[in-house]
């Protein structure tokens, strides 16, 4: 009985001390949970995905540990200074986007990186919380709902980044920028007549931008309407991942049992078709406890948004939360044939390099506008 008497209270002070130690980190306790469960799970697809590539899950596994250190740094950042430092960070996002077009490196036929000796890095990243800041940034001191005045620059602020990164060419990323910025103006209480207005002119924009898709990028689209039109081209990748989904049934296969994956039928299997070997492996289940688990931390980022005290705080909090969910939406509509694929891969499971980075910097500094949310007004 004294032995569990003492085990209790060693659990306790344990508790007692991981709590005090994420209050001093300025860090919210549920949402780092929720982080920490969603890429413990990637790791573990990840490793049956990468072909049991220990290489391979322990440079993701580095990758969110530089990610939590961004998170970290973030975290415990005055928002005042963050809302001081969005246009420069804007700024220098915008100049070394131009520095990629120019001199970047060349990859997989896109020339999105810059090379700067011991890695490569992706400015457009970058843009994607340097975007979201400008907007709110830009609304901080304006009346809301926006006007007509402060829609059409908020468009140019976003068209920008989002024109320099299309041109790379990188499609996906370019949407998931202009998501993000569109997702302030949308928090900023953007009028239905308007949003209704945006959306034709967005219709409008994609017919006429089709005549300067490149033919990969046109493919994609026509394989979404029918993948069964090329289904050993185009429309491989869609077919295969339905077929991975749709075999896993209700329980999977079983970890690492998964056929799909396993025999290299799925392509980008480790990537952003990942979520097509959770389907396979762990069935209509495992979908669903990682879908919820993606719910529960967009829910409680939400919740955060709502309790900052600024303009500022609000819309980039609410954005941030909001794109994250954006983000697997599109992944697994992508992968389920939902949505045409564009190449966003699913967040802190599929492998990758500086997103990971991007998204835990993204939650630190949505943790920050939360923790410190007394002090913004000034």
């Amino acid at each position: 009985m004294y032995e569990d008497l003492a085990s209790g209270s060693r659990a306790r002070r344990t508790f007692t001390g991981a709590a005090h130690l994420l209050f001093a980190l300025q860090l919210d306790g549920p949402l780092v949970a929720g982080l920490a469960l969603i890429a413990a799970f990637g790791l573990v697809v990840l490793y049956s995905a990468s072909g049991q590539s220990v290489a391979t899950v322990v440079r993701t596994a580095l990758r969110l540990l530089l990610g939590t250190v961004a998170l970290v740094l973030l975290a415990r950042v005055n928002p005042n200074f963050l809302r001081r430092a969005t246009p420069w960070l804007y700024v220098a996002g915008c100049v070394l986007l131009l520095i990629v077009a120019a001199i970047g490196h060349v990859g997989m036929g896109a020339q999105r990186w810059l090379n700067l000796g011991l890695f490569r890095f992706q400015p457009s990243e970058l843009m994607k919380l340097a975007v979201p800041m400008t907007c709110a940034w830009y609304l901080h001191d304006r009346p809301l709902p926006p006007s007509w005045r402060s829609l059409a620059m908020l468009t140019v602020l976003i068209l920008i980044p989002v024109g320099l990164v299309a041109i790379q060419p990188d499609l996906g990323t370019a949407a998931l920028i202009a998501v993000a910025g569109m997702l302030v103006i949308v928090l900023a209480g953007l009028r239905v007549r308007v949003m209704v207005a945006l959306v034709v002119l967005g219709a409008l924009a994609a017919w006429f931008g089709w005549s300067f898709m490149h033919d990969y990028q046109k493919k994609r689209v026509l394989t979404f309407l029918d993948p069964q039109t090329d289904p050993l081209g185009a429309g491989y990748h869609i077919i295969q991942s339905q077929i991975a989904i749709g075999s896993g049934g209700v329980f999977g296969k079983g970890w690492m049992n998964g056929s799909q994956a396993q025999l290299e039928f799925l392509p980008e299997r480790s990537t952003d078709f990942i979520f097509a070997v959770v389907g396979e492996e762990f069935g209509l289940l495992g979908l669903l406890l990682l879908l919820l688990l993606y719910l529960f931390v967009a829910g409680r980022a939400l919740y955060l948004a709502t309790q900052t005290q600024d303009t500022f705080a609000r819309l980039l909090a609410g954005s941030l939360a909001l794109t994250f969910f954006v983000y697997v939406i599109i992944n697994a509509g992508m992968v389920t044939g939902l949505l045409p694929v564009v190449g966003v891969p699913l967040p802190l499971v599929s492998y990758g390099g500086s997103s990971v980075v991007t998204l835990l910097a993204g939650f630190g500094i949505l943790m920050a506008l939360y923790s410190r949310r007394k002090l913004i007004g000034s």
